[in-house]
């Protein structure tokens, strides 16, 4: 700590008056005084009037001056709207952070490879291999990067800069300035690197831009669409073993492939690029099928968006879910005050993106819904809230969740034509925490199995949902806070039906032949005997 003293001039002298010690205890005031105000204090350290929530911020990173330089270039009074959006950025920042990697020779020390140097991803990949042979044993390490802590000030200068001159564009006009600040603002969308991405794709789509620009919005973004498809490919694994978690704006330009979360991460770089504000939208598991899903999200303005696929230009005016979603979130920047993480520590929410801030509940824009009422099974201490799990790949996973409130919850929301398990997550494992509801269209009910009331069944084949192969072995299980097996067939060559004996009623089945890939999908016989799939 050290302060420099600029106060005295020659009218300022101290003069003795009354006794030769006013001189030094005057200086002593002073110099008391002016310590006192150089000592560092959580609460008082700056003034400058910042939101709380950007000085929260500026108060926890080492990078605060490089944050300041993006607030005070904003200082006129004509820029307030820009100084605003630059609050806006930072408030958030502490909860974003680029995963990234590098690679490091046998001796784990950095080696110097960075695929964008090359011109194309093909180009990259033959480099790489020669330079894997130059440097044995090399291997990626992994890094994250919290934005607070290294973006620069030019950097968040020219994206604010570009946006608000992307915000005059036709189409994004009447969004209000938090749809701007929360769909078009941005720099980034998850925990891909983040990079120097929007004059790139203005000059990879300067072609679909000029034609669009004065086209409505749909047929701006099937010639969005239509370019896309043309030059990036659907592809569900890379080529290329490697630790990013998300490929960043660059990566998607020079890789053109990616899986469903590539593509709509590229459908938002490049509707953005065009002056559209788009979000991502996130099905974190299909609800009557295996996987998971994303999409794209124009959003046009007073609540009104307009969904798409990147690579398929019908989408935009024929968009169709087609298999029901469970949930649907929206990746937002901003943190949401209605989160889960609000509210419960980390560890006690199953890894994924209800451990997140930033996302909404979107389902009711894209499905129907119900709030979904479950009774738990009781345990010696109640947890604070429950999750909504769907049957995925053979498992049950947690996509959103209920407090707990005297041994029932209430899951909202929840879209229709789903099973949802009610589980507990204790000490990192998931437990049943009630009976399966089967939420239909018309009617809910609670499959709970009745063991002493069984009856027989029979499950004939049917197209796209099971087929019998000859001489291979099926197994029928019902849902009692586990699968429990009923009993197991061996099929004929011509066995088009198999019937199973002491089958619970109300219960949830599961039938598995020897040959499964993990996408099977339970059912429920009715007391007709109709089977209803799930």
């Amino acid at each position: 700590m050290y302060f420099t003293l600029k106060y005295y001039t020659e009218h300022d002298t101290i003069k003795m008056v009354k006794g030769k010690w006013l001189p030094i205890v005057a200086l002593f005031i002073i110099f008391s005084t002016l310590q006192t105000k150089a000592q560092p204090n959580n609460k008082d350290t700056y003034s400058n009037n910042y939101p709380p929530a950007v000085e929260e911020v500026l108060r926890m990173t080492t990078n605060r001056l490089e944050l300041e330089k993006v607030i005070n270039h904003y200082s006129n009074k004509a820029d307030s709207l820009k100084r605003k959006a630059a609050y806006f950025l930072i408030a958030n920042m502490d909860i974003h952070s680029s995963n990234n990697y590098y690679w490091a020779d046998i001796n784990n020390q950095k080696v110097a490879f960075n695929e964008l140097d090359y011109p194309d991803f093909d180009s990259s990949l033959r480099a790489f291999e020669v330079f894997k042979k130059q440097t044995p044993k090399i291997h990626p390490i992994p890094v994250s990067y919290k934005d607070m802590d290294y973006l620069k000030a030019d950097f968040l200068i020219e994206n604010i800069d570009q946006a608000f001159v992307l915000w005059k564009k036709t189409w994004a006009k009447p969004l209000s300035f938090d749809d701007f600040c929360e769909y078009l603002l941005p720099y980034r969308i998850r925990t891909e690197p983040v990079q120097d991405w929007r004059n790139k794709y203005k000059a990879t789509l300067k072609n679909v831009i000029d034609s669009s620009t004065n086209l409505p919005v749909s047929l701006a973004l099937i010639n969005l669409t239509t370019n896309c498809r043309s030059w990036f490919l659907a592809k569900d694994i890379d080529p290329r073993d490697e630790t990013l978690t998300h490929l960043g704006a660059l990566q998607l330009l020079t890789h053109k492939q990616g899986a469903c979360e590539d593509f709509t991460a590229l459908g938002v770089f490049a509707a953005r690029t065009m002056g559209i504000a788009t979000a991502f939208e996130y099905i974190p598991a299909w609800a009557t099928s295996t996987n998971r899903h994303m999409f794209n999200a124009a959003i046009l303005g007073k609540d009104s968006t307009l969904p798409f696929e990147c690579l398929d230009y019908k989408s935009v005016t024929e968009f169709d879910l087609k298999r029901e979603p469970g949930k649907v979130a929206r990746i937002t920047y901003s943190k949401q005050p209605n989160v889960l993480v609000n509210d419960e520590a980390k560890e006690n929410i199953p890894p994924g993106f209800m451990r997140t801030k930033n996302y909404k509940d979107v389902t009711s824009k894209y499905w129907e819904v119900q709030n979904v009422h479950a009774n738990l099974f009781t345990k010696p201490a109640m947890p604070k809230n429950v999750y909504a799990c769907v049957f995925n790949g053979l498992m049950w996973r947690p996509i959103w969740w209920g407090n707990v409130q005297n041994d029932t919850t209430n899951f909202l929301q929840m879209g229709k034509g789903v099973t949802y398990l009610p589980m507990y997550y204790l000490h990192n494992k998931l437990e049943p925490a009630g009976y399966p509801i089967a939420v239909g269209y018309h009617h809910t009910a609670v499959l709970q199995p009745d063991t002493i009331n069984t009856r027989t069944i029979q499950l004939p084949e049917q197209d796209k949902y099971l087929i019998y192969r000859p001489a291979k072995r099926y197994t029928l299980f019902y849902w009692n806070n586990q699968w429990l097996k009923i009993a197991e067939q061996v099929t004929a060559d011509d066995t088009r039906v198999l019937t199973f004996d002491k089958v619970p009623k109300n219960a949830l089945l599961l039938m598995i032949p020897e040959y499964t890939q993990g996408k099977e999908r339970p059912f429920i016989i009715t007391e007709e005997g109709k089977r209803v799939w799930w």
